[in-house]
């Protein structure tokens, strides 16, 4: 039952990050009144959460799973999974600073983003896409050292 509870935390925590990096891009232009500056910022914390989630869980199946945590150690698509990840973050830190700095913006405001948010936003969903592939292929035993 324990796994039953890392996966799922797992699979929605995978969901809760993909569903407010959506949000983001669907609010996201850049110039945005300060409701929308609001609502990014809203959306954001529940990306950071929501990774949070991803992370935690991830180290539990890892160190507290069924499978020894060797096995996941010579998985070459865990390695890219984990490199995927962490360079969805670094590409998540511009905007989120952003996000941030405008998150008490007055309704009245006019919030301008640079133009890179958005290309960094779309930067982070082709490679939060990537990882349930990635997902699939170390479930299935893909990856794995010779």
């Amino acid at each position: 039952m324990t796994m039953v509870l890392f996966n799922f935390g797992h699979y929605l925590g995978l969901a809760a990050f993909a569903a407010a990096l959506a949000v983001e891009l669907v609010l996201f232009s850049r110039r945005v009144g300060g409701r929308t500056a609001r609502l990014l910022a809203m959306a954001d914390l529940v990306y950071g959460l929501a990774a949070a989630l991803i992370i935690a869980t991830g180290l539990l199946k890892v160190f507290a799973g069924d499978k020894p945590a060797v096995y996941y150690g010579h998985n070459m698509f865990f390695h890219i999974k984990l490199t995927l990840f962490v360079l969805i973050f670094l590409a998540s830190i511009y905007p989120t600073t952003h996000f941030i700095r405008n998150r008490r913006a007055a309704d009245s405001d006019v919030v301008e983003y640079p133009a890179l948010v958005g290309k960094l936003l779309k930067v982070e969903l082709v490679a939060t896409a990537l990882v349930p592939l990635l997902a699939v292929m170390m479930a299935r035993g893909f990856g794995v050292g010779n």
